[in-house]
């Protein structure tokens, strides 16, 4: 690992992720070009069983539909943290109605969409005791709605990208509270190169092993080089617990009262500021590894579990929705920034992208950014797939499957074999003759003690992309799982067997490189803690559910 986290927290993470079912990410969220919004409070759950009064944004009414279409069971209740993902087309224009239906002492509310040209006034059609012709106030930032009626937002989605809203009214607390959410633009056309060559062979495999496309687009922008395969989208805050609490108790402490009356307003101090939950996509670890639209979250429909298969280029659309900066650190690789706020970055001839590679990439409070992740296994010294030359004694026809290189040294002559995308340079060459302790194992790289459990096979990485690929790469080894023989052996380096019994992969932290906010409330593990897992082919990455 590339940072020290305590034995504790892994232990418990570790036993979480066991136990998690099998739950992926995406980009969920609604579709447009109209929509129709409400602010109200409710309850978020967290991890250590509290329940937190909140605020947050949901669908007055049915939406328009929903995305991606592959995802059947998804819901829009009318308040959810973070809002619902409004995904609209280049060029359309957009139009968003905010009703306020928070607490009459909370007073006005608002939201603001940065990178936009907005208009706004108040909404043609207003609820119960509303006048269609009453003016909507125009507030610091915003139009604002007052409590019970509504406000209508339009704007050009002049644009790709991924763009945050959230609250122009007393943005300190009722961005805190939970009034924020995300805009994603798609391109207007798709270029040729997003599907065609590479990423039309993995759509190919993807289909051969019956797997779903779950993309919003092929492309993040009108751009050749900003084609993807596979995209999340991560949304980070914060929540200092002394706030909400006051906020509720306020809010009780004023039922019943006129808006606008003396003493029908709020005065929740804002600092000092001290949060101790730490959100993605309004959950935290272990819950965001629950699926989308779960029961159990009832305000936090979305999760943070991304997947993917080795050589797929995948999207990340990350916001930094709280106050504070969370170093998001994506361990395996790199990360290639596309853009920020829906400006792609490119050369000055416009041709060749030119955002940096980043170890450890920035969420900036209220700004966003697209990027491409992606993980081969190249560069290992090894063949994880666990192939061996000549003729397999153990009749499995995987075992010496070919690697003919394509012009960049990948195996991507053939989408339906497990081992698309294998770095052909490494093929062959075995792990460890001695898949046990930690000296010298008689191969290019020694594992780690898999007795040792904080050294685990699920966030320490478990180095497996094919079924059966322990047999393989530790030869001699027996061919089932019992065997009188002394000759061969059942141990599978890194503790395998903890992993479900039809996934083999590779399991990296995707986290906050802050230390403290990988917790719940300073005491319970979890907090801003998600894995990316890359799976090997034949493992159908469903997320649906």
């Amino acid at each position: 690992m590339k940072n020290s986290i305590s034995t504790q927290v892994l232990l418990v993470l570790a036993a979480a992720l066991l136990l998690t079912a099998t739950a992926f990410a995406a980009t969920p969220g609604i579709t447009g070009p109209t929509f129709n919004l409400t602010a109200q409070p409710a309850y978020l759950n967290q991890p250590d069983g509290a329940a937190v009064y909140s605020w947050g944004y949901g669908c007055n009414g049915a939406p328009t539909g929903f995305a991606p279409a592959a995802i059947s069971n998804a819901t829009c209740p009318s308040m959810q943290v973070p809002g619902p993902t409004l995904i609209v087309t280049e060029g359309q224009t957009v139009t968003v109605t905010l009703t306020n239906n928070l607490p009459t002492a909370v007073g006005n509310t608002s939201i603001l969409f940065p990178g936009f040209q907005v208009t706004a006034a108040a909404a043609s059609t207003q609820p119960t005791g509303c006048g269609a012709t009453t003016p909507a106030p125009q507030g610091v930032l915003a139009t604002e709605a007052v409590p019970g009626c509504s406000v209508t937002y339009s704007f050009t989605a002049t644009s790709p990208g991924t763009r945050a809203y959230y609250s122009g009214t007393q943005s300190d607390l009722q961005i805190e509270m939970g009034l924020y959410g995300a805009v994603v633009v798609l391109p207007a056309s798709v270029p040729t190169a997003c599907t065609t060559g590479l990423h039309a062979s993995n759509l190919t495999a993807e289909a051969h092993w019956g797997e779903k496309d779950f993309r919003l687009s092929q492309a993040a922008y009108d751009h050749s080089k900003t084609c993807y395969d596979r995209e999340y989208l991560f949304q980070w805050a914060e929540m200092d617990p002394n706030i909400h609490a006051q906020a509720q108790a306020q809010v009780q402490a004023r039922v019943g009262c006129a808006a606008g009356a003396a003493g029908c307003s709020l005065n929740v101090p804002t600092e000092p500021y001290k949060p101790a939950y730490f959100l993605i996509n309004g959950r935290s670890m272990p819950d965001l590894m629950d699926p989308n639209y779960a029961a159990e979250y009832p305000h936090q429909p979305y999760n943070g579990n991304p997947h993917m298969h080795p050589g797929e280029l995948t999207l990340i659309r990350s916001i930094g929705q709280g106050r504070w900066q969370h170093p998001f650190h994506e361990h395996a690789n790199h990360v290639r920034i596309l853009a920020r706020d829906g400006n792609l970055i490119l050369t000055p001839d416009g041709n060749a992208l030119a955002g940096i590679l980043m170890f450890n990439t920035d969420t900036t409070p209220g700004s966003a950014f697209d990027g491409i992740f992606y993980f081969t296994g190249r560069g290992l010294n090894w063949d994880p797939y666990g192939h061996h030359p000549g003729p397999d004694s153990f009749g499995d026809p995987l075992a010496s499957l070919p690697c003919t290189p394509d012009a960049n040294g990948y195996n991507t002559g053939d989408p339906t074999a497990i081992n698309f995308w294998e770095w052909c340079q490494d093929h062959n060459k075995p792990m460890e003759l001695n898949p046990f302790g930690d000296v010298a194992g008689g191969g290019p790289m020694t594992l780690p003690d898999p007795n040792i459990f904080t050294n685990g096979a699920w966030y320490g990485g478990n180095p497996y992309l094919g079924p059966d690929a322990s047999l393989r790469a530790t030869a001699p080894a027996c061919a089932t799982t019992s065997s009188s023989t002394l000759t061969c052996t059942n141990l599978l380096p890194a503790n395998t067997q903890a992993n479900p019994a039809n996934e083999r992969g590779w399991a990296f932290m995707w986290h906050s490189h802050n230390e403290r906010e990988i917790t719940t409330n300073n005491v319970f593990p979890g907090g801003m803690l998600m894995m990316m897992l890359v799976d090997s082919r034949e493992f159908v990455i469903d997320e649906s559910n």
